[in-house]
């Protein structure tokens, strides 16, 4: 599942003008990795398909505030280890709810 998401967190976020204008090839790599590694324990935490994924989901879906948990704690922890721009931060966030909801979807079926 792993690599499945790192390679949609790629597909998305891969050659993104704010990120590859601000970051290194090997920081875009090491980012893409972190947020798929963020994503899959995320997603990952349940396998009943109920619980904490359907809370995520119903969050991500009316913008609650878990989603904005989880997507605080990733960009906080990319801003503070690669010490990215807001307009790198900005373009991750962005695009982390659709993400994070493709995969807790997926995991409830």
């Amino acid at each position: 599942m792993f690599e499945e998401i790192l390679n949609a967190v790629k597909n998305e976020l891969g050659g993104h003008p704010a990120i590859a204008g601000n970051v290194t090839p090997e920081q875009e790599a090491a980012i893409h990795d972190e947020i798929a590694r963020h994503i899959n324990n995320t997603a990952g935490t349940s396998s009943s398909g109920g619980g904490i994924l359907s809370n995520l989901q119903q969050a991500i879906s009316s913008g609650g505030t878990a989603t904005n948990a989880i997507e605080g704690g990733l960009i906080g922890s990319l801003t503070s280890r690669f010490g990215l721009p807001p307009a790198v931060t900005g373009a991750i966030a962005a695009a982390l709810p659709g993400l994070l909801q493709k995969f807790a979807a997926r995991q409830q079926e």
